[in-house]
């Protein structure tokens, strides 16, 4: 196989998986706190010799994901929880505490505060936070503070990792984060609320369409290709 072919190869495979990621922000339109991702091409240039032109391959194994807010949904729930502006909750899972915008939580058995999938919600001293049995009205302020019949009880930590490339999503609006975290100042929480999946879903079909015709057209140059190295071969045989 040419250096043509090869090239066209890494660029096709790149093209699938930038609609497998497509397709990915597509199904999660109504996921709370999904954050869009996207991919990032990376261009490899090796020199093949002095006289001879270098050779390009095209790679997309960055994944970059879209931070930007997505809009906020009443729910009216106690326990429904909405960031607005920077940072993320912080979860204790079996693998270590995650960060996550997707604010719906409810009290377990013991009264802990926790996602859907069992994750404990953390204060903003990394301790669960724990909410009593029987209480009759519960509020949250906008600073994060949790109260019980008018008593304070805990604050919701807000945390924003200090370089955002440290962020790897892990699920759907779950991320693990490879550097430190700090507090957010002044942050904003509002009680009564959900975010909503920051995905466009009119921009996604569009990219969809612009990816699917750009790897046809790559595999039109493959099929051309194989045509005239076998063209090659049968007048040469």
């Amino acid at each position: 196989m040419d250096n043509a072919s090869y090239t066209t190869l890494t660029r096709q495979s790149g093209l699938q998986r930038e609609m497998q990621t497509v397709a990915n922000n597509l199904a999660n339109l109504a996921t709370t706190g999904f954050r869009k991702e996207g991919v990032i091409f990376a261009e490899h240039v090796k020199a093949l010799g002095r006289d001879d032109p270098s050779l390009s391959m095209a790679t997309a194994s960055v994944a970059n994901t879209d931070l930007r807010q997505g809009s906020l949904s009443q729910t009216n729930g106690t326990f429904d929880f909405a960031i607005e502006g920077e940072g993320f909750f912080m979860v204790e899972t079996a693998d270590g505490n995650r960060l996550t915008r997707a604010g719906a939580f409810t009290p377990n058995g013991e009264g802990d505060l926790v996602t859907h999938d069992g994750n404990r919600l953390l204060d903003a001293g990394g301790a669960p936070i724990f909410v009593p049995a029987g209480v009759a009205d519960l509020q949250v302020s906008a600073d994060g503070t949790l109260s019980a019949d008018g008593q304070p009880l805990s604050q919701i930590g807000l945390f924003q990792p200090e370089n955002p490339f440290d962020l790897r999503r892990e699920n759907g609006v779950r991320f693990e984060f490879t550097g430190e975290v700090t507090p957010v100042e002044n942050p904003t929480i509002l009680q009564g609320f959900v975010e909503d999946s920051n995905v466009n879903p009119v921009g996604e079909v569009a990219r969809m369409i612009e990816v699917q015709r750009a790897y046809e057209q790559g595999q039109g140059f493959l099929e051309k290709e194989d045509e005239r190295i076998r063209a090659v071969i049968r007048a040469l045989g």
